[in-house]
């Protein structure tokens, strides 16, 4: 296994490439079973038929637990975005529809993305009364059972030379709703500076899904919540600010 090519570093990940083989080594502090969970997810997600980079292993690398992918060769949305930045509008309509794609699977054996969020929202730094009330906002949201990234935006998206979209990092899976899932992704916009991007998006989302924007917006504070228990400090900050929010514009 060759570890001289490295083609991206996140929060206590590397990822190499060798040859036609993708290499995510994790941290040694990282869970074994986040690690496993993450594989698992992934092998899936494949079966639903999504264009998604096949699983090929899961071994350890001088003791550190690594997931071994197919390569995608081609350029994030992210790239294309930040290259052709008049082009912008028509990537994020792609990127819609190729969530919108995703959100069309289901795939059962996928843990349920409420269980997520009330295990997230209690383990959060937010007041007793504020936890009640997310979980209990939480509780009153609509149940679907729909495939739900987790973490989707214009950098885990692929596009291959011939126009074919991979979609990477599974890492987060769930089955729920939708329009979580939505707000999950416009927060990524704004945690990313790209506020025009973010209304743009959250736009093009409700329109193609026929989804009410205000609905979507109910799930921010879930989101924002859920997701404040991870990530820098800055990050959380600004997810907590979001937790408070109760008049949109």
């Amino acid at each position: 296994m060759n570890l001289d090519r490295v083609i991206a570093v996140r929060n206590k990940k590397t990822i190499y490439r060798d040859g036609d083989r993708c290499i995510k080594v994790f941290s040694e502090d990282y869970s074994k079973a986040d690690v496993l969970n993450e594989a698992l997810n992934q092998a899936r997600i494949e079966e639903t038929g999504l264009n998604i980079p096949a699983v090929l292993e899961v071994t350890m690398v001088d003791g550190k637990w690594a997931i071994v992918s197919e390569y995608i060769k081609g350029k994030t949305l992210a790239q294309m975005m930040q290259e052709e930045p008049a082009k912008k509008d028509e990537y994020l309509e792609m990127l819609v529809d190729i969530q919108l794609q995703v959100q069309s699977k289901t795939c059962p054996m996928l843990g349920k993305l409420k269980d997520k969020m009330n295990r997230k929202i209690s383990m959060s730094e937010l007041d007793a009364t504020t936890r009640y009330e997310l979980h209990t906002r939480l509780e009153g949201m609509p149940k679907h059972k729909k495939v739900c990234h987790g973490d989707f935006n214009p950098s885990n998206v692929i596009i291959t030379e011939d126009g074919t979209a991979y979609i990477l990092d599974w890492a987060h899976a769930t089955q729920g709703n939708a329009s979580a899932d939505a707000a999950r992704t416009y927060l990524l916009f704004w945690l990313n500076g790209d506020i025009d991007g973010a209304k743009k998006y959250l736009d093009l989302f409700c329109k193609k899904s026929d989804t009410a924007k205000q609905y979507v917006q109910k799930w921010m504070p879930i989101v924002a919540a859920s997701q404040s228990v991870k990530g820098n400090e800055k990050e959380r900050e600004f997810l907590l600010s979001w937790v408070n929010v109760v008049d949109y514009e």
